[in-house]
């Protein structure tokens, strides 16, 4: 997304709406995470140095997201009792749970956190299915949508007023939403984030996520991303009201012949599944 904004007729820099930075103990947490051999101490010592972020770790770690035999008491047992790939996960849901702040209070953002989380959730296990790396597709479910969480932390109610009922296509409505508030142009474009650039989220993934897979072409993370995504609409957590909702059987057939034979082909057992994922997630 690229954010233009217009002041008496004249067009001025997006980066005057200023964003908040995405919490830099997250990312350098993930950036430590992908070392193999990374030491726990070490993960545990820069956890440690935020408070607010050691205390989530906590909350998370005795959740029943891991539903741990025993309490966990200290940020060293919290990591061992989640792992490497847990933790990374952990640590980027916390991140942008904290990056979009109070602008969750609303319910149109809430519906877009939720269909990020559903997502990502739907994306891991779609990786699992077959030979993708789970934890890469379940990043890229939670920020596919990066452009429009900028928004929303820019100007929060007039991004969620834009987002109204109006049954249309994803490509169509995104075509059409070029006056999204008195003021701010949105357009879909290759633009690249700070927040995104500081992940390394590929461009070619953010702008072309909401394209329909083309059934006979390669399989790879940015096709994932993209029946995920619809995945997500269909089972009930949709980006906006309105959106369009592609029958689940026939996205099943968009899928590979591995993926398609093991992954969850009742979307009833699907919903649940993610559902009590995101309910576990907003307890915290």
């Amino acid at each position: 997304m690229q954010i233009e904004a217009r002041k008496g007729g004249a067009s001025l820099p997006w980066a005057h709406l200023r964003l908040p930075p995405f919490p830099q103990v997250a990312i350098r947490l993930l950036q430590l995470a992908n070392d193999e051999n990374v030491q726990l101490h070490h993960l545990s010592d820069l956890i440690s140095s935020n408070p607010a972020f050691a205390a989530e770790v906590l909350t998370i770690a005795n959740s029943l997201l891991y539903a741990p035999r025993i309490p966990v008491s200290s940020i060293l047992q919290g990591i061992a009792v989640m792992g490497a790939n847990e933790l990374k996960e952990m640590c980027l849901t916390v991140g942008v749970r904290a990056f979009l702040g109070k602008s969750l209070s609303l319910p149109a953002m809430r519906d877009l956190w939720r269909h990020n989380l559903a997502c990502a959730l739907i994306a891991e296990q779609l990786a699992s299915a077959g030979f993708l790396d789970k934890g890469i597709a379940y990043t890229s479910g939670v920020l596919h949508d990066i452009g429009r969480f900028a928004l929303a932390v820019v100007r929060p109610k007039a991004y969620a007023a834009c987002w109204r009922p109006i049954p249309a296509p994803q490509a169509a409505f995104l075509s059409a939403s070029g006056s999204c508030w008195d003021g701010i142009i949105v357009t879909q474009g290759p633009a690249s984030l700070s927040t995104g650039s500081s992940l390394r989220i590929s461009k070619r993934l953010s702008r072309k996520h909401h394209s329909p897979r083309q059934i006979n072409g390669a399989w790879g993370m940015s096709e994932l991303i993209k029946v995920s995504c619809r995945m997500a609409d269909t089972a009930g957590f949709r980006a906006f009201p309105g959106c369009e909702v592609t029958l689940y059987s026939n996205l099943l057939d968009e899928l590979p012949p591995r993926e398609r034979r093991l992954f969850d082909t009742d979307v009833e057992s699907l919903v649940s599944t993610v559902a009590g994922k995101i309910q576990a997630a907003e307890s915290i």
